[in-house]
């Protein structure tokens, strides 16, 4: 009675299914070592946030809505532009509303 056989052939069959979840797992790791390399390289590249930004209208003309700090989250998107120090004591100064969530009229010493 000798059943080396098929239970060799089992442990064979286990070996190729073994190998092929590796190169899978393999494969993965690959792909997420991508990801990350590009999310770096995406860091990297991303321009610095501004110290001020000004927030503009909506419509023709664009007047200023509001002035904020560079990493306020309520300056978001397309209507947002970077300003100096200056420009944002100006358009303080100029009666442009001040952020209430950021509070740059305080940072900058200009309150009414």
């Amino acid at each position: 009675m000798n059943d080396s056989g098929p239970r060799l052939d089992l442990l064979r069959f286990l070996e190729r299914v073994q190998e092929r979840d590796l190169a899978r797992t393999r494969r993965w790791i690959a792909e997420e070592e991508r990801r990350e390399t590009e999310r770096r390289r995406g860091e990297q590249r991303r321009p610095p946030v501004p110290d001020w930004v000004l927030q503009l209208g909506i419509g023709q003309g664009r007047p200023p809505v509001s002035v904020h700090t560079g990493d306020c989250h309520m300056a978001k998107g397309s209507r947002v532009k970077p300003i100096t120090e200056d420009q944002a004591r100006r358009a303080l100064y100029e009666h442009v509303p001040a952020c209430t969530h950021c509070n740059p009229d305080a940072i900058l010493g200009v309150l009414d």
